[in-house]
């Protein structure tokens, strides 16, 4: 491995100066609000723990946690079974191979913001492309406007639609990955197909797989859009996730302190999961090779 040189590192100077002024400085301001009283066009003073005392004494925050930790777990792990059992068939062969790829990966090229007024008149009970057919069938819908339990519901099916290619797009790499030599030792073992997967398939996959885990739960976490958009956190902020929290304390209630400190809930939250994945990652695949 090359040393860095003094000339080496000025022309990775202007790299980390662009990371610290985008980065660090904000998340250190952010930090730094988060202990103060702050309102529109002033900053009163320095007041310690008190804006996180107030948070963690509101109950509207917890929920917002909640809903936050249940949205982002169901999101992950559903979108990654399904961009796996995908991106396995697709690893199988498939007719028409690159036309169904460019259909897995489209909701990629639409914005979040078309893609929840698409699903919301999908929804719609009255005139809904999805929930006609099913009111027709006798089968329940998604009371998505009214039911606090089927607006997150809907908000969970939106964000893996949404973001499904990424994962997909992870797991079908590795798996194109893995040495025909393995799966072709495990025909003439008489191997089964499950045995084959998971055998040879998962864990050759595993920390491709991981990969996508961490960089998914540190975007499952600002979870904003889908739920802004489709219940605006309601009814009765009973579908709040900590973004929806925080932008109402920073910009509804003009209490940029309180929005402050939840913005760093938000981050050490993320950063506790995407920790154990990164460490586990280390273990198991990295550290290997």
């Amino acid at each position: 491995m090359r040393s860095l040189t003094p000339a080496r590192l000025l022309m990775l100077l202007p790299a980390h100066l662009l990371l610290l002024a985008t980065i660090a400085v904000p998340s250190l301001y952010v930090l730094w609000l988060s202990f103060m009283a702050s309102t529109y066009g002033s900053i009163s003073g320095f007041v310690g723990l008190d804006n996180y005392r107030a948070m963690f004494a509101d109950p509207y925050f917890w929920r917002a946690l909640v809903n936050t930790l249940v949205v982002v777990n169901i999101v992950v792990y559903a979108e990654l079974l399904l961009a796996v059992a995908i991106a396995h068939v697709f690893a199988q062969g498939v007719p028409m191979r690159r036309a169904l790829i460019a259909i897995v990966l489209m909701p990629y090229a639409i914005s979040e913001v078309v893609a929840v007024v698409i699903w919301k008149f999908m929804m719609d009970p009255d005139i809904g492309l999805i929930e006609r057919p099913l009111a027709a069938l006798g089968l329940p819908g998604l009371h998505w406007a009214v039911d606090p339990a089927s607006g997150l519901a809907l908000v969970c099916i939106i964000s893996v639609w949404l973001n499904l290619p990424f994962s997909f797009i992870i797991s079908y790499a590795a798996m194109r990955g893995v040495p025909v030599e393995l799966y072709e030792a495990a025909d003439s073992d008489g191997a089964s197909q499950w045995q084959r997967f998971r055998h040879i398939t998962l864990p050759s996959i595993w920390p491709a797989l991981l990969v996508a885990l961490i960089f998914r739960y540190i975007i499952a976490f600002r979870l904003f859009s889908e739920v802004w958009l489709l219940t605006g956190g309601g009814p009765a902020r009973t579908t709040e996730v900590l973004a929806i929290y925080l932008y109402k304390q920073a910009f509804t209630y003009a209490d940029f302190g309180r929005g402050a400190a939840a913005g760093w809930v938000m981050v050490l939250a993320s950063g506790v999961f995407a920790a154990a994945y990164v460490s586990r990652l280390a273990r198991s695949g990295f550290a290997k090779g």
